[in-house]
């Protein structure tokens, strides 16, 4: 039976990563096709849009989609199938209200947004038709909601499949058609569209086997399903509250852009950001491991193995993502010419800050993981709120001083100190001593890789060769300066041996650096 679990388990977390993914290739594609269609002004327009479209997906959904998860999951093992079918009926029900709801908030609040507050006018259409995303949106987090619950995860991934492949094609089509920016945003709502249509399609092949039709003896009465709707908000709110201000973090800077600054400069703000944010899927993933592992050694009350699953996963993320933050401040702008074009260049300077941000808050997301898995889940939505007052403080000080720079080093300014406190609050809390010597052993291994670097021509030959001389130059310098453990090493091996041909070159490269392990 624990096999049986475990297995799931690991399927379905194997499933979500493959989501996440196509999450973010499809994310990556389309921004880099909406670069080359729309310049760096259109871009601008889009990129207004983009946090928008975020803050009203998070307020519509009401934060019920994992609320859907954990009670049509916990109805389900009690063989209450009825009441888990109810569950996403009385959720669909507030969440498509919510939908239609700030679907004409959106709408009509678009035209003094573009106008009074960005001074954009161009700016209107393309906030007017996120309205057209909500009510689609809503009805696919539901049902993502409800596989989820019955781990079948390949739905989501499918769901999400669809999703992509509709908005890319239809965004291209109508900003082809001379849709402009809104067009971009059209095709997401169309691929929200479509994704809720498969979705349909899948819950009705499901309903008979894991959602039975209830009948009339076990429907719930008004009052009753209120109670529903009370217990799954008091679930979602601090959902709600913790993806808003995590948003925030990324976002308040675009905001406060638009309304000092050209149009274009939003463009270029907006190229350099992703790129800023590719080191956090690493810290993505390793977080979403380290939750149920650290949960499980506090369970046990087993100290030691809560050091070791909270140490590693610091050295692996330091290891894996601060290198990779160098790389990317140094040939900022190469990277941005690469994909996006050499009109975006001039969002190097503020990419090559922000990505410094980027490898605070992917320390940030380690730490929020293991306060939730010791069963302090509100410290990290505590820590957010707190740094998205500092990050809009900021904004507003630096943005019209030093430009997009400015909005960079504010987000990186918060990211900074939300990692401090959240790192400070977890050490005290569990009692582990943080791996101090190893942070300073890999940082300056990174330091000697990113000084290397800065004597390459600064340009894509440049870059792609420090694509190749940057990782031995890393790995020797972690090697003398007493960086690499014994531990590490075991990993690769393992890693290794998943990579079919590539296992008995990795295997040698651990055992030519086992000499000098730790």
């Amino acid at each position: 039976m624990a096999s049986s679990g475990t297995s799931k388990l690991l399927r379905g977390s194997f499933l979500i990563m493959i989501g996440n993914l196509l999450f973010r290739v499809g994310g990556y594609i389309y921004r880099v096709l909406m670069t080359r269609l729309l310049g760096p002004e259109g871009y601008g327009l889009l990129g207004l849009t983009l946090p928008f479209q975020g803050i009203f997906q998070i307020l519509s959904a009401g934060g019920l989609p994992p609320a859907i998860a954990k009670y049509v999951a916990q109805h389900r093992a009690l063989n209450e199938d009825e009441m888990a079918r109810q569950v996403l009926i009385t959720s669909l029900k507030v969440m498509i209200f919510l939908g239609i709801t700030f679907s004409f908030v959106m709408f009509f609040t678009a035209p003094w947004l573009a106008n009074d507050v960005f001074h954009k006018p161009l700016a209107q259409y393309p906030l007017q038709a996120v309205a057209l995303i909500t009510p689609f949106s809503v009805i696919v987090g539901a049902f993502r909601g409800a596989f989820q619950g019955i781990y079948h995860m390949e739905y989501v991934v499918l769901t999400r499949a669809v999703e992509q492949v509709f908005m890319i094609t239809l965004a291209v089509v109508f900003v082809m058609l001379g849709f402009y920016a809104a067009g971009a945003v059209m095709g997401t709502a169309m691929g929200f569209l479509a994704s809720a249509i498969s979705a349909i399609l899948i819950f009705r092949r499901l309903t008979s086997n894991y959602f039975p039709p209830i009948p009339p003896e076990k429907r719930l009465s008004f009052t009753q399903e209120l109670g529903l709707v009370r217990t799954l908000l008091a679930f979602s709110i601090p959902v709600i509250i913790t993806a808003l201000s995590e948003m925030a973090i990324y976002d308040i800077s675009v905001f406060v852009i638009g309304v000092f600054m050209a149009t274009t400069s939003v463009g270029y703000y907006t190229a350099a950001d992703p790129v800023a944010r590719l080191p956090l899927v690493i810290s993505l993933s390793v977080a979403t491991a380290v939750l149920p592992a650290a949960s499980e050694a506090f369970a046990l009350n087993d100290h030691r193995l809560l050091e070791t699953y909270m140490v590693q996963s610091y050295r692996i993320v330091t290891l894996l993502v601060l290198p990779m933050c160098v790389g990317i401040a140094v040939f900022s702008g190469p990277l941005l010419e690469l994909l996006f074009g050499d009109q975006f260049v001039h969002g190097a300077g503020a990419l090559s800050i922000l990505v410094v941000g980027m490898s605070f808050y992917t320390l940030f997301m380690i730490s929020s993981s293991i306060a939730q898995g010791i069963g302090y889940p509100r410290l990290p939505m505590y820590v957010l709120v707190g740094g998205t007052i500092i990050n809009l403080a900021l904004n507003l000080l630096l943005v019209p001083l030093l430009g997009i720079e400015g909005g960079a080093l504010a987000t990186t300014m918060a990211a900074f100190i939300i990692m401090l406190v959240i790192l400070w609050e977890t050490f005290r809390i569990t009692d582990v001593k943080p791996p101090a010597a190893a942070f300073m052993r890999i940082t300056l291994a990174s330091a000697v890789m990113g000084l290397s670097m800065l004597l390459l021509p600064q340009n894509i030959t440049g870059l792609l060769l420090a694509v190749l001389i940057s990782p031995p130059v890393y790995t020797t310098a972690l090697i003398l300066i007493g960086g690499v453990e014994k531990r590490d090493l075991r990993l690769l091996r393992r890693f290794g041996s998943k990579t079919g041909p590539l296992e008995k070159p990795i295997s040698r490269m651990a055992d030519m650096m086992e000499r000098w392990a730790k």
